[in-house]
């Protein structure tokens, strides 16, 4: 039976594979994504260690001039998809967008270094690699840090991954609609709109677009330009995590002194996040940059931290939240907490399970040695994959898909969980 799942994940990498890079599922998201492409580096990496790495060097080549790694590379006109090139207006010789996305690609890179058989290309292609990864980490602490607390903010939803989490929701309601234009969504025609964000959202997405766009992109400027600014724990856990392990690669290239920097951010930015902890709800909670007070919100985000090295206590905690969390519904992890109003299993970060989250917390719970609470997030994730196909994401409470379907990084993530429970060989 795993190895029928493997075969179908393997599939559908090949189909979603444009040469050099991957589309997260044809339709609905016809571009190269930062994150998704980072993750499904780990998958390819099964099936073709070159073209892995050829994943991440094609998201790099992309890279801006400053620093900032782009959340989508328009590789292809493609009208499937909106916003497009015409909308985000970056004057990039390819197309990209002007804001970017987890910084997920040094842990991905570093899982491809360590599981590399062919060690020398490894090495070789590390090594160019590592530098602009280094720069896109000084690019976040330079301009989404500015008073250097150690952890840095995101300047629109998308950037978090968790388009429309309950998370942002007051923090959104600044954002202005006034001002934007008619458009037509994409989306909505490629999936059910009622699992995807509502029309007003959309109108606030673009508007921030917009006033990025007028600034004409300058990187320096758009922390402070925009109403909406979150230190979101779960970001920081990726940005923090990939520094710990861009320090564990630069240590075996020989770059001794990129290892110290990464690593006292490492540590500077997990003592920051202690402020963010919450005891009414046993995890970290998000905390709005634009008027100074925490997010009184129970999502995943405040779960994911569990994927850095937090302190032992903390981790300790966050495993039982998720054992409390299994009780509540029938597959594990929801991207918010179900006894919350507003939680919706079926509407994209408002409650469904992503496999992509569930990989993190489960490697984080795993490497520390909550191994029963890893293996149910594990069990859970290959049985809605079993029961549901391999879906964008899916309903906790019943398993039901829900989003696009063939999608690349849930079939490399369903790799890595077969990996966990010891298949494929």
């Amino acid at each position: 039976m795993n190895s029928d799942l493997f075969d179908q994940a393997v599939d559908i990498l090949a189909r979603n594979d444009k040469g050099t890079y991957t589309v997260p599922t044809h339709g609905l998201y016809p571009f190269q994504w930062n994150w998704d492409s980072a993750l499904s580096a780990i998958g390819l990496n099964y099936i073709n260690e070159p073209r892995a790495w050829t994943e991440i060097e094609t998201l790099f080549s992309h890279q801006w001039e400053d620093g900032m790694v782009p959340h989508i590379i328009f590789h292809q006109e493609d009208d499937g998809y909106f916003p497009g090139p015409e909308v985000w207006q970056t004057g990039r010789p390819v197309p990209t967008s002007g804001i970017t996305q987890p910084p997920v690609a040094a842990f991905a890179l570093r899982r491809l270094f360590n599981r590399a058989k062919d060690k020398e290309a490894a090495r070789t292609r590390a090594a160019a690699l590592l530098p602009k990864i280094a720069a896109w980490h000084d690019w976040f602490f330079a301009n989404r840090d500015p008073e250097q607390t150690g952890l840095v903010a995101i300047i629109h939803p998308w950037e978090s991954g968790r388009d429309n989490s309950i998370d942002w929701d007051d923090a959104f309601s600044r954002v202005p609609t006034e001002g934007v234009g008619a458009f037509t969504r994409r989306d909505t025609l490629h999936t059910d709109p009622a699992h995807r964000p509502t029309q007003e959202q959309y109108q606030r997405y673009i508007w921030l677009v917009e006033r990025f766009r007028s600034l004409g992109w300058d990187n320096s400027k758009l922390h402070e330009a925009s109403p909406f600014r979150v230190v979101d724990p779960g970001f920081n856990a990726i940005l923090l995590r990939s520094c710990a392990d861009l320090a564990d690669m630069a240590d075996d290239l020989g770059e001794t002194a990129l290892a110290e920097t990464s690593r006292a951010r490492v540590a500077k930015g997990i003592a920051a996040l202690e402020a963010h902890w919450s005891d009414k709800y046993k995890q970290y909670l998000c905390y709005d940059r634009a008027i100074g007070a925490l997010i009184d919100s129970p999502s995943i985000g405040g779960l994911l931290p569990v994927f850095a090295p937090i302190p032992e206590e903390r981790a300790t905690a966050i495993a039982a939240r998720l054992e409390t969390l299994g009780n509540r519904v029938k597959y594990l992890v929801p991207s918010h907490d179900p006894d919350v109003e507003d939680f919706d299993g079926r509407r994209y970060w408002r409650g469904p399970a992503w496999l992509i989250v569930n990989y993190m917390i489960a490697d984080g719970l795993a490497r520390d040695g909550y191994d029963q609470v890893a293996a149910r997030v594990v069990s859970d994730s290959v049985e809605l994959i079993r029961i549901g196909g391999f879906a964008e994401y899916f309903d906790p409470m019943n398993g039901a898909p829900c989003g696009g379907p063939h999608f690349t990084w849930t079939a490399a993530m369903v790799m890595e969980f077969l990996k966990m429970t010891g298949e494929p060989a």
